[in-house]
């Protein structure tokens, strides 16, 4: 327990009232004045002291405070945390190339490795800008699975052997869809400029009305 001693004021306001009390009622204009209100205002303070004493509170100690937690760790070399993008990124690509070693239709070969290259830049594009991330979202979690899953399905079905009206059927409709994949994950890919596509026309125009100011607007490159 922890003690505190709690003095009482009384004492000093009984020595000051004598003070006031004296300077009121009675004289001091002599030195023994002054020496009867020093000896008036001890006693008055020694008896009150002992009429109204100190009080002493005891105080519970202080909770101990808790110890702060450790800081995390640092991971071992070679055990960072994976970045989900980075991940994402080496899955797609990875099943993308083992799709086009499987699959023999030299034109889907060829749209699959064109999506590969954009599928990479798009990644590499979010991954230096996480801004971008939002952009793709659709591109995320819809075209490319979806894509993916066509395509598991042509080569699935292409490794049959066999012929069929269903087989057939949907490997026709998927042959016939990639153009149109092809053309979205391109469009996706020149999404992303079109900020940056936007601040160089911006800058364009500015510099042309700068150049029309300066009276230089009509020159021709490598002229003086």
């Amino acid at each position: 327990m922890a003690k505190i001693v709690k003095k009482s004021p009384i004492p000093l306001y009984g020595a000051a009232a004598v003070w006031l009390l004296w300077a009121v009622f009675l004289p001091m204009y002599a030195l023994w004045h002054f020496a009867l209100v020093v000896a008036a205002s001890v006693l008055v303070w020694f008896g009150l002291k002992k009429l109204c004493p100190d009080k002493v509170l005891n105080l519970p100690d202080p909770e101990p405070q808790p110890e702060p937690e450790p800081e995390p760790r640092p991971e071992p070399a070679g055990q960072a945390p994976e970045d989900p993008i980075a991940a994402e990124r080496a899955r797609a690509l990875s099943e993308l190339r083992r799709l086009d070693d499987n699959i023999e239709d030299e034109k889907i070969s060829a749209q699959i490795v064109h999506m590969e290259e954009v599928t990479g830049k798009i990644f590499d594009i979010v991954a230096g800008q996480p801004a971008k991330l939002p952009q793709i979202r659709r591109f995320l979690n819809y075209y490319l699975p979806t894509t993916l899953k066509l395509l598991n399905a042509y080569d699935r079905m292409g490794s049959a052997g066999v012929e069929g009206a269903n087989i057939d059927g949907t490997m026709g409709r998927i042959d016939a869809m990639m153009d149109k994949v092809v053309q979205a994950f391109d469009k996706q890919l020149d999404a992303l400029f079109a900020d940056e596509a936007l601040d160089i026309s911006t800058d364009i125009t500015v510099l042309e009305q700068m150049l029309a100011r300066e009276g230089l607007g009509g020159m021709q490159m490598g002229q003086s």
